[in-house]
C-alpha cells in the first residue's frame, strides 16, 4: 500500500484565549495542499520504520508514526506488524503538520492494511489523543477547525490555490511560541474568519489575500526574524499576500495563477533550499495507484 500525507496549511489562525486547561482556544481555516510525504506500507512480523530524505528520527515512543501505529495494535487487540518506509518532502517544524499528516496515513493505512474495520468514530478519538492535527489530516480538504482542533467544520472551496511555500530558517516549537505570545504586551489583532470563509467559496485569490493573517505572526518572528524576511520576498516576487502558516516557521505565498506560482518558486529556490511550489487539493491523505 502506497499512500500520500499531504502537508496542510493555514488561511487564518485565531487565538481566542487560554483554557483552564493550559490549551488555547483557537478558530482557524486550514486546507490541505499537494506537497506531501510518501509512505510505503506491508504487511511483516514486526512493526518497523524506515525514513528516506528527512532528519533522523526516533524509533520508539518519541516517534509519532510508530506510536501512531502501536496505539491503533493496541486497540484493536492485534499483533500483527507492518514495515513502513516513508520519504519525507514535508518540512519539520514548519507548521505545515508534517508529523500530523504521516500519523494520520499510518492509521488509516493500517485500518485497512490490517482488515480492522475500525470506525471513523473509534478512529478520530485515537488520533486526538496523539495530536491536535492528527483528525484534520486524516479527512483534508478545506475545514473550519476550533477548540484545540476537535471541533471541524467541512466548507466549501471555489477553485484550487496555487502556493509557494517557504522555510527560510530552523524550524520552531509549538509550545515554545505559545508561550511567547502569552507574554506579548499586546494580543495581536485575530484576522477575519469569515471574509476568509467566503473569498475561500468564491475562489477569490485577491480576497482571500485581503481576509488571511496568523495572529501567532508576532510571537514568532521575534524567536525567526528570517519569517518576517521570507513574507516579504514572496510578495516582492508577486505574492498576493503571504503569510506564516501555524505557529511557524514556514511562510506560504498566494499567487493568482500557477504562472506568476512558478515564477516566484524559481526565485525562492535559489535563495532557500526548503522552496516548495504547490496548490491546494481536496484530501488528507491520498491512496497512490
Amino acid at each position: 500500500m502506497r499512500l500520500i500525507a499531504h502537508a496542510k496549511v493555514n488561511w487564518a489562525l485565531s487565538v481566542l484565549g487560554r483554557r483552564d486547561d493550559g490549551y488555547h482556544e483557537l478558530d482557524m481555516l486550514m486546507q490541505s495542499v499537494e506537497l506531501g510525504d510518501s509512505l510505503e506500507i506491508r504487511l511483516d512480523e514486526e512493526l518497523t520504520l524506515t525514513l528516506h530524505g528527512g532528519p533522523r528520527v526516533p524509533s520508539g515512543d518519541g516517534n509519532l508514526v510508530l506510536r501512531a501505529a502501536r496505539r491503533l495494535r493496541e486497540a484493536a487487540g492485534v499483533a500483527q506488524g507492518a514495515r513502513i518506509t516513508m520519504k519525507k518532502r514535508i518540512p519539520v517544524g514548519a507548521g505545515l503538520g508534517g508529523g500530523s499528516a504521516d500519523a494520520a496515513a499510518v492509521l488509516l493505512g493500517l485500518n485497512a492494511l490490517w482488515n480492522l474495520h475500525m470506525g471513523w468514530q473509534d478512529l478520530r478519538a485515537l488520533a486526538r489523543s496523539l495530536g491536535s492535527d492528527i483528525p484534520f489530516c486524516m479527512v483534508g480538504g478545506l475545514r473550519r477547525v476550533r477548540g484545540t482542533g476537535e471541533q471541524l467544520e467541512a466548507l466549501p472551496c471555489g477553485a484550487p490555490f496555487h502556493l509557494v511555500i517557504v522555510q527560510p530558517c530552523a524550524g520552531l516549537s509549538t509550545p515554545k511560541v505559545f508561550a511567547a505570545y502569552d507574554a506579548l504586551a499586546v494580543r495581536p489583532r485575530n484576522p477575519d474568519i469569515e471574509a476568509a470563509v467566503a473569498a475561500l467559496a468564491q475562489g477569490d485569490p485577491a480576497a482571500l489575500a485581503r481576509a488571511m493573517g496568523n495572529a501567532l505572526t508576532p510571537a514568532s518572528v521575534p524567536i525567526r526574524p528570517q519569517i518576517a524576511m521570507a513574507a516579504q520576498t514572496l510578495e516582492h516576487f508577486g505574492a498576493l499576500r503571504a503569510e506564516m502558516t501555524g505557529s511557524g516557521s514556514a511562510v506560504v505565498g498566494l499567487f493568482a495563477n500557477a504562472q506568476d506560482a512558478d515564477f516566484a518558486w524559481r526565485q525562492c529556490i535559489a535563495l532557500w533550499p526548503k522552496s516548495y511550489l504547490t496548490r491546494t487539493t481536496d484530501r488528507g491523505v491520498s491512496l497512490c495507484p
